[in-house]
């Protein structure tokens, strides 16, 4: 990449999709991140949330864009269209069935007191098709967004495809060895019935 301007590689998804999965991945695979520490571990996500504050006011501004460069910053899916524009991008972006995503978020909130009602999910499903369907369209139209878009499931059932995929789409000198050894498929709480299914 010797006089090529470095991209700022992007891990997003939705809340609760394996975005912070594939942080973990990347660190030991040895790709430098921009995080902070301030969010520590849980028992949500007993490994990190590898977060950087700042990220939350991208709406505001974005001065630190420039110290994400060659480094991964983890950006979810609704604040994408707020990364300001004229720089390159690495996306590396996480699906995970919706129904998962809802189930996850359900015991996060249950695990903190929430007392949520019976339309929580299906309003939450709406707001994240919402969501989903404009941030797709708006990257459809940067031309400076390159995105790879990995299956959840699929990576914890398979992580060395996924790390090798991973590996190809960005061009760095990663371990994938470690990118795999890194995946720890006990942590995949949620499952859908379908893949409940598949297992046994």
């Amino acid at each position: 990449m010797s006089g090529t301007p470095l991209p700022v590689t992007v891990v997003s998804g939705l809340p609760r999709s394996g975005t912070s999965l594939m942080m973990q991945l990347l660190d030991a695979g040895g790709l430098p991140l921009l995080t902070d520490g301030v969010r520590v571990p849980d028992v949500d996500n007993p490994r990190g949330y590898f977060e950087y504050e700042p990220v939350k006011e991208l709406q505001r501004g974005c001065d630190w864009i420039e110290a994400a460069r060659g480094r991964c910053v983890k950006v979810l899916w609704p604040l994408l269209s707020n990364l300001p524009l004229g720089l390159p991008y690495q996306i590396l972006l996480m699906r995970r069935p919706i129904d998962e995503v809802l189930a996850s978020q359900r015991a996060m909130l249950e695990r903190k007191g929430r007392d949520l009602s019976g339309d929580h999910d299906a309003a939450l499903a709406a707001s994240f098709e919402r969501e989903c369907a404009r941030v797709k369209n708006w990257i459809g139209a940067q031309r400076n967004f390159r995105v790879l878009e990995l299956d959840y499931p699929a990576l914890v059932a398979s992580p060395r495809a996924g790390a090798d995929a991973v590996v190809r789409f960005l061009g760095r000198e990663l371990d994938a060895a470690r990118m795999v050894a890194a995946v720890e498929p006990a942590l995949y709480r949620q499952r859908s019935s379908l893949e409940r299914a598949v297992r046994s």
